[in-house]
C-alpha cells in the first residue's frame, strides 16, 4: 500500500543520484535506487519550454535498526526543488 504526500524534502545527491534526504526533520539514507524516470509536462506559459520532473524510486531507512521502505522522490528540473511524492510501507 502506498501513501501520497507531495511534501518538500532536502535531498543530497552523490554521482547524480539521491544519497540522503530529510523529511519531517528525520534523516534518511538511500540504500539503493530502484527506478528512475523523467516526465515532460505541458509547456510553461512564460517560456514556452516543457517542464521536466525527475522521479526517483528509492529504498531508504532513517537508521540501522529501522527497516527500509520505498520512497518516491520528485525533482523539478527547472527549479531544482524536491518533493517526497509517495511512500510504500
Amino acid at each position: 500500500m502506498s501513501r501520497v504526500y507531495g511534501e518538500p524534502v532536502d535531498v543530497w545527491v552523490r554521482d547524480g543520484r539521491p544519497a540522503r534526504f530529510v523529511w519531517r526533520g528525520r534523516h534518511y539514507s538511500v540504500l539503493r535506487v530502484l527506478e528512475q524516470w523523467v516526465v515532460s509536462l505541458e509547456l510553461k506559459a512564460d517560456s514556452g519550454e516543457p517542464s521536466e520532473h525527475e522521479f526517483w524510486r528509492v529504498e531508504a531507512s532513517p537508521g540501522r535498526n529501522v527497516p527500509a521502505a520505498t520512497y518516491e522522490l520528485r525533482r523539478d528540473a527547472g527549479t531544482g526543488n524536491w518533493l517526497l511524492a509517495r511512500v510504500w510501507d
